[in-house]
C-alpha cells in the first residue's frame, strides 16, 4: 500500500511540475467557478481563458487515485493548451474515501454538463469539449467518453438538461477494466495489492463478494464503449507496474472493433508517472486539434 501511494504522489508531483514559460500572452484565470453543491461542500473548477480562445474546450481533471484537491490545479499545464486558443477547465471532483467511484462520476457528468451550459461565457462551442487526466484523472476522462448521456429535457435545473457526452479525449495510463487488471480473469476488487485504493471502489473486508465483479464492471470503461465513443488518444508508460499497459492495450482492442479512431503511445522504461512528463503535454493539445477544430458531424 506505501509504495503504491507513493507512485501517486510521485504522479501527482509530475503534474504539479511548472512547464516551460511561453511568450503568449498569460491566460485569463476564473477561480472557484461552483459546478455543484455536494453535502454542504461547494465543487469547484478553475477556468484558464486564451486570449482569443479558438472555440476548443478541454476539461482536465485533477485526480489522483481518485483524490482531488484545489491545490492539485496547475496553471503551468493549462498555458499548454491557452497558447493554443484551447479553453481549459481544471475540475476538482470529491474525493476517496467520503466518496465511491460511481459517486466521483456523477460529479464529473455534472462538471461536463455545466461547461456546456455554460460553453459561450468562456468563448467555447458546446460542441467542442475534450476531456484529459492521468491514473484516475484518465479513468474518469474515459468513464465520461464511455457512458456520457444526454440531459434530461424535465430536469429542474437547466444544466442538467444538457449533454455530458465530449468529443475527444487524451489521457495518461488509465485503468480501463477491474475484471481483467494486468491479466485476464484478475478482478482488481480481490487483488491484495490494490488494497489501498479499495475504498474508492466501495469495497472493505466485509464487503468482499459476488457483488465484486458487478461493481467491477460498472466503473470499468472499457464495457461502455460503443460507436459513439470519441477519438481517444493514450499515453502510457510499458513498465508502469501500477496501471499495467495491458489496461491500456485492451482498451485500444475495443475502440478498434467500434472503429472509433484511437491511438495508444507507449514509453519503453516509463512507469506510472516519470521525470518530464509534460513535454507529452504538447501531443495531448494536438489531438484536442485535430478532432475538435470543427465541430462533430
Amino acid at each position: 500500500m506505501k509504495r503504491l501511494s507513493k507512485l501517486m504522489a510521485v504522479w501527482l508531483l509530475l503534474v504539479a511540475c511548472p512547464l516551460a514559460h511561453s511568450q503568449q500572452a498569460e491566460p485569463t484565470r476564473v477561480r472557484d467557478v461552483i459546478y455543484q453543491h455536494k453535502l454542504g461542500v461547494a465543487l469547484t473548477m478553475d477556468v484558464f481563458k486564451p486570449a482569443k480562445p479558438n472555440g476548443i474546450g478541454v476539461i482536465f481533471l485533477v485526480s489522483g487515485g481518485w483524490f482531488s484537491t484545489h491545490e492539485g490545479i496547475n496553471p503551468g499545464l493549462a498555458k499548454v493548451y491557452t497558447d493554443r486558443g484551447e479553453t481549459v477547465f481544471e475540475v476538482v471532483h470529491g474525493s476517496q474515501p467520503k466518496f465511491t467511484v460511481p459517486e466521483i462520476v456523477q460529479d464529473i457528468n455534472r462538471a461536463v454538463r455545466f461547461i456546456r451550459f455554460h460553453a459561450a461565457d468562456y468563448g467555447v462551442d458546446p460542441n467542442r469539449l475534450g476531456i484529459s487526466g492521468g491514473s484516475a484523472g484518465g479513468h474518469l476522462s474515459l468513464m465520461i467518453a464511455a457512458y456520457g448521456t444526454e440531459g434530461v429535457p424535465t430536469a429542474p435545473d437547466p444544466v442538467d438538461r444538457v449533454s455530458s457526452a465530449v468529443q475527444a479525449v487524451a489521457v495518461f495510463f488509465p485503468p480501463t477494466d477491474f475484471l481483467n487488471y494486468g491479466q485476464a480473469g484478475a478482478n482488481a476488487m480481490k487483488i491484495s495489492t490494490l488494497k489501498g485504493y479499495w475504498p474508492a471502489f466501495g469495497v472493505t473486508d466485509k464487503t468482499l463478494s459476488e457483488d465484486t465483479e458487478r461493481l467491477a464492471r460498472t466503473i470499468s470503461p472499457i464495457y461502455g464503449v460503443s460507436a459513439k465513443t470519441p477519438p481517444t488518444l493514450i499515453i502510457h508508460g510499458e513498465a508502469d507496474t501500477l496501471v499495467p499497459i495491458q489496461q491500456s492495450q485492451i482498451f485500444m482492442a475495443k475502440l478498434e472493433e467500434f472503429k472509433v479512431p484511437h491511438r495508444l503511445e507507449s514509453r519503453p522504461g516509463k512507469g506510472h508517472g516519470w521525470p518530464g512528463i509534460e513535454m507529452e503535454l504538447p501531443t495531448m493539445a494536438e489531438w484536442f486539434e485535430k478532432y475538435l477544430s470543427h465541430p462533430a458531424k
